[in-house]
């Protein structure tokens, strides 16, 4: 079971890294998923991900205390919104495609600016 947890971690980490560059991904969910699978599969990676430079500090934020940095909800919040007014807009996107991934957005944005932000 830790293998899979430890798979999956490294899935999130990497949907969370490619999300810093697409606007279609949210990152800051994917690597609180990431810091989650690893505290269950593999402590050193845990410990890794909550020394990274950039995301580390706002990972030890959430692991500790529950809590998303407002900058990094303005964040979140402008590239969801971004994502979803480009998804809207194209007509090339099938609608299909454009109702689940619009549903999806609209719940990491939900999630992202409900939690607690009070550093």
């Amino acid at each position: 079971m830790k293998l899979v947890l430890f798979v999956f971690g490294w899935v999130a980490f990497a949907l969370g890294i490619i999300g810093a560059f697409l606007p279609v991904i949210p990152t800051t969910p994917f690597l609180i998923l990431s810091a989650f699978l690893f505290s269950k599969s593999s402590p050193r990676f845990h410990q890794w991900l909550l020394d990274l430079p950039l995301a580390g500090e706002g990972l030890k934020d959430w692991n500790d205390n529950k809590v998303i940095r407002p900058r990094a909800k303005i964040l979140c919040a402008l590239m969801i919104l971004g994502s979803m007014i480009f998804i809207a807009l194209n007509p090339i996107i099938p609608v299909y495609v454009k109702v689940p991934v619009v549903i999806i957005l609209t719940s990491v944005l939900v999630f992202v600016t409900t939690r607690n932000s009070h550093l």
